[in-house]
């Protein structure tokens, strides 16, 4: 799996000159450049246009640089690929993928290039195990509300009816090394709600959350960090193991817990995550 941070993952409409620009400023570890659900029918041609030329053109730094295309049975989707595929963007997204065909379709059309993929259907979530193994999938985009409609489920704020499929979702992702990244927040004004969403989101596994605002950024980017007290056990519990196998034992204990070698593998990928924080240019 990628050794990028993927915290915070900001939509921006690809219409929108003023939104494209600004984006170059924020904290955020990435950005899905929309031209699907962001974008009016009438504002589809002129926002690939102009996409394509900002991100040939543009810096952005160390943020991921993720484009979401139209699906390929709209009258878009083919045009996108072409006008998006070489101009430096790390990824292309496919929304409503129900199957590793979609993903092979998208692969077929821009070659060698990284496809990431919207788990927002029924089919989809039930086929997330192929389509993560696809060779060219990359990651996962939680798409919760279109997920929601469709399955028709109420809104509760602990996503208990959308628990099921967003563990398939870890599952499939874990099992086959590709990113995850949470569904958005709706309710962008609502600080405490965001901050327990990511922390749920985080608790089940899931690298980031992608985000509807650049107000929440912060909140999002702490959930999704290491604190530091999450480092300062993972130090301890290194070092501490480290002394045990010299002393030849197979075990340590830190804070009267039994640490064996998977809490070492735990414990060491929570420092490369905070080291690659560390060394982000955004």
């Amino acid at each position: 799996m990628s050794a990028r941070p993927y915290r915070s993952v900001l939509y921006i409409p690809g219409s929108k000159e003023r939104a494209l620009e600004k984006a170059k400023t924020l904290p955020v570890d990435a950005i899905i450049f929309d031209l699907e659900d962001a974008v009016a029918v009438e504002e589809k041609t002129n926002a690939r246009a102009l996409l394509a030329e900002t991100l040939s053109t543009a810096d952005y730094g160390g943020r991921a640089k993720i484009v979401r295309v139209n699906a390929l049975d709209t009258e878009w989707g083919h045009a996108d690929v072409e006008a998006l595929k070489d101009v430096g963007a790390d990824a292309l997204l496919l929304p409503k993928v129900d199957s590793a065909e979609d993903v092979q379709a998208l692969a077929e059309l821009a070659p060698g290039v990284a496809i990431w993929a919207m788990m927002e259907t029924p089919l989809g979530i039930l086929n997330a195990a192929q389509i993560a193994a696809h060779p060219a999938l990359e990651g996962f985009v939680l798409g919760t509300n279109d997920l929601a409609k469709d399955l028709n489920t109420r809104f509760r704020a602990d996503r208990e009816p959308l628990l099921t499929s967003l563990q398939m979702c870890m599952l499939a992702a874990r099992a086959h090394g590709v990113v995850a990244v949470d569904g958005v927040y709706n309710a962008f004004k609502d600080d405490d709600g965001l901050r327990a969403e990511c922390e749920q989101g985080r608790d089940m596994g899931f690298d980031g959350k992608t985000l509807i605002h650049p107000a929440q950024v912060e909140i999002t980017n702490a959930a999704f960090a290491p604190s530091e007290a999450e480092i300062d056990l993972a130090r301890r519990q290194i070092a501490a193991f480290e002394q045990a196998e010299a002393d030849g034992q197979g075990v340590a204990v830190v804070d009267g817990k039994i640490v064996e070698n998977l809490h070492i593998v735990t414990a060491k990928a929570t420092l490369a995550k905070a080291d690659a924080i560390a060394k982000l240019e955004i």
